[in-house]
């Protein structure tokens, strides 16, 4: 529904900007690790915190970056027991993400206790060249470990992000990568195409002409995918993403246990992976569109044109129509907020049109699509005016299905959501 004026915001995001390395794919926001600098921005946090605290209620909390899990213990408990002060705990659904190199059993009981209770962890290959041509830190020996260590400290709904297109992937190293991680037993599964970035390592190598885009290559593995993701008994419910629809489901204690359920895990009913995404984009609509037990519900406030506070180095804000963006710089975000103020670089009052237009297209990432009465709730607009011509255009084009209830982009319009979703903005 369009929201109250008056009414707290229900979803919060923290920008944690340090990393031991830059990856070589990254366009975030993200600097080397300092032990001095690392106390500073903590201590700036919390004062950000009790800055917006009276305008928060918070039912989804996620902590991105960057590496969250590189904060030491001394450092969480900080940011932890501030939380607690402003009444910012008890987050229905509160994230954290981690890399495997950096997550410790004591860490992960902390963050637990507080009632942390997702942990995303940035695994995106499990190649040893792979994750070392992208820069990361980790092994992949590391990833299992930290799974398991991440169970035993009481997690019950771990992430794990995965990347494709990578240079140098072929389809055969992909699918075994989805064979082993879909194995693992998490209840969620994001995944994403490597997208060249402007000020990136492997911009730069494309530039160069040491790596080469295969649009080809990148659908096949997206189809593989699919594929793959359905038959492990995840539920595509977003463009990138994959999630469980009922607790526990593959949730075994040990690698083999893993494997030995991987093996015996069927398509639902015996379905073709395409039968099961026409099922799911052909459910019935509704004000509330159903999504799995296990979708990120803080990323589907964003899909769904929700408020969120952003906090942190360039974080962003969407409350009420105004986006605002924290500046991209630690040291001038700290002496901003040490001076008693936000740490705003930009602000910009969206009209009503262009909310709604911005609304439409990020809601198309979702294999649900848009309910024609949920968007009109949400947005004060009706797609069937407004968005008529360009609904018409990607049914005409086969990337969109539209029934007398709503509006859905089709399996092949999802694989081009992106160029989709252009034509809704105004």
């Amino acid at each position: 529904m369009l929201e109250s004026s008056t009414e707290p915001i229900a979803s919060l995001y923290v920008h944690v900007p340090f990393c031991a390395r830059k990856c070589a794919y990254c366009a975030f926001f993200s600097e080397p690790s300092s032990g001095e600098t690392i106390d500073r921005y903590v201590a700036a946090l919390i004062r950000e915190m009790e800055l917006v605290a009276s305008d928060l209620k918070p039912e989804t909390v996620f902590f991105g970056g960057g590496t969250p899990s590189l904060l030491n213990l001394r450092q969480w408990e900080q940011i932890l027991q501030a939380m607690d002060r402003v009444g910012l705990p008890g987050a229905a659904e509160w994230t954290v993400e981690a890399n495997p190199a950096t997550v410790s059993l004591d860490k992960a009981r902390l963050l637990r206790s507080y009632g942390v209770n997702r942990l995303s962890m940035g695994v995106q290959s499990l190649n040893s060249d792979l994750l070392d041509r992208l820069g990361r830190v980790h092994t992949r020996d590391m990833v299992f470990k930290s799974f398991d260590l991440l169970r035993r400290a009481g997690f019950e709904n771990l992430n794990v992000d995965l990347m494709f297109a990578i240079p140098g992937q072929t389809l055969e190293v992909w699918r075994d990568t989805l064979i082993e991680a879909t194995a693992m037993g998490s209840e969620h599964l994001s995944t994403y195409e490597v997208i060249y970035e402007e000020d990136t390592a492997l911009y730069g190598d494309l530039q160069a002409g040491r790596v080469a885009e295969d649009e080809d290559l990148a659908c096949a593995m997206y189809e593989e995918l699919l594929e793959r993701a359905a038959r492990a008994g995840f539920q595509q419910y977003e463009v990138a993403n994959f999630a469980r629809d009922r607790a526990g489901e593959m949730a075994c204690g040990n690698r083999e246990a893993r494997t030995e359920a991987r093996l015996d895990v069927k398509s639902s009913g015996g379905t073709t992976v395409a039968e099961r995404l026409t099922a799911a984009q052909a459910a019935p609509t509704r004000s509330a569109v159903p999504v799995p037990t296990h979708a990120c519900r803080h990323n589907v406030n964003y899909w769904r044109g929700g408020s969120f506070y952003g906090l942190g180095p360039s974080a962003t804000s969407y409350v009420r129509g105004l986006r605002t963006k924290n500046w991209s710089n630690t040291d001038l975000y700290c002496s901003q907020i040490e001076c008693g103020k936000r740490a705003i670089e930009s602000r910009e009052e969206l009209a009503p049109l262009a909310r709604a237009g911005e609304t439409a297209a990020f809601g198309l990432r979702m294999v649900a699509g848009w309910p024609f009465e949920q968007f009109r709730e949400v947005t004060g607009y009706d797609l069937r005016n407004e968005w008529a011509d360009d609904m018409a255009r990607l049914v005409e084009q086969g990337w969109g299905a539209q029934t007398d209830e709503g509006f859905r982009l089709t399996p092949q319009g999802m694989r081009f959501a992106d160029a989709a979703a252009q034509l809704l903005l105004r």
